[in-house]
């Protein structure tokens, strides 16, 4: 009889599931007409993108904050860049960013490619004074005259509109499809568990993807204010307000406390979460949301549900090899 009574209700919850629009996550991601995505250009981004020698110090590259054998970023509230200083914010992750309508939590860059271009050039980050200096870095390096006249097809291809198409077009091979969810999606009513279902239609009826949603669940690429209700407690524990997100961009006052909506796919793996990097643990951030987006006091068992599904969002992470950079026989930069 109990074994009857979880079918009913597995078959409740996958009827009522098959109502609402649920979509996967695509395998492959749209490209730019302008940087359309090429085996040469990938293999040059992923170059670039574990390359130290894109920083001043030598030391920090992009995969440095943005680790593809992780979640994609670092697991840590603050990301740590040259000579050990750390930001304000913590990384994003990396997997899935084709998906994003915006970059960077403040949504500053509109696309892949400009975001690579970004913290090159940030003193705190990778600490290059100027992308003519790399530019001149990269053409003293023989194997990487190679790899850019390959991707663009000119002996004169180095420059940092190549670099940035040829990093974005990497990260727009970096994603996780054939989740639990994603396989539920397409017909799998067993690929989720009676209790990532409760969670998948608890999300659903508080409205949380009103914000998250789409296969990415980082819906259609808008801002979204946070807190939307304030609350002395969580703020006096983590200091959400702190920041001023899009309006640090902006200077305008209505921008405040504006963020890109983030996915959450993968995001079991991420922590720690939001902005700052404030909240340790998924359990707290799904209330600390509830409660500070929608005004909801989740029960622990509501709670539990939601992060049961949540870690139903964590894909397959397609193989990835560490390249053999270009070396400088009998040289250095530092």
């Amino acid at each position: 009889m109990f074994k009857l009574r979880l079918l009913l209700t597995a078959l409740a919850l996958s009827s009522s599931l098959s109502a609402m629009a649920l979509e996967p996550l695509p395998t492959t991601a749209p490209a730019p007409a302008d940087n359309p995505t090429t085996p040469e250009k990938v293999e040059l981004g992923k170059l670039l993108y574990h390359d130290p020698r894109l920083s001043s110090s030598g030391t920090v590259a992009c995969a440095s904050c943005h680790n593809t054998s992780l979640g994609g970023e670092d697991n840590r509230p603050n990301s740590v860049g040259i000579n050990g200083q750390t930001g304000g914010r913590s990384a994003p992750t990396v997997w899935n960013a084709a998906f994003n309508a915006v970059q960077f939590w403040d949504g500053r860059a509109a696309s892949l490619e400009e975001q690579a271009a970004g913290p090159v050039t940030n003193p705190i980050e990778m600490g290059m004074k100027s992308w003519d200096d790399v530019v001149a870095r990269l053409k003293t390096i023989k194997g990487y005259q190679v790899a850019f006249a390959k991707a663009f097809g000119d002996d004169n291809a180095i420059t940092k509109a190549n670099a940035t198409k040829a990093i974005a077009a990497y990260e727009r091979t970096l994603i996780t499809p054939n989740s639990a969810y994603d396989k539920f999606v397409a017909g799998n009513k067993a690929a989720l568990t009676v209790q990532q279902q409760h969670g998948l239609e608890k999300i659903q009826a508080l409205g949380c993807t009103g914000c998250h949603s789409g296969p990415a669940f980082n819906g259609p690429g808008g801002f979204q204010k946070f807190p939307v209700f304030s609350n002395g407690y969580f703020e006096a524990q983590y200091h959400i307000s702190k920041d001023l997100g899009r309006a640090e961009v902006t200077k305008n006052d209505n921008d405040k406390h504006l963020w890109k909506v983030p996915t959450l796919r993968n995001v079991a793996i991420t922590a720690p979460y939001f902005h700052n990097g404030s909240v340790k643990t998924l359990d707290a951030a799904v209330k600390l949301m509830a409660k500070l987006q929608l005004n909801q006091d989740l029960s622990d068992a509501d709670t539990a549900d939601i992060v049961a599904f949540l870690n139903a969002l964590t894909g397959e992470f397609p193989h990835q090899t560490l390249p053999s950079l270009p070396a400088t026989p009998g040289s250095t930069f530092n």
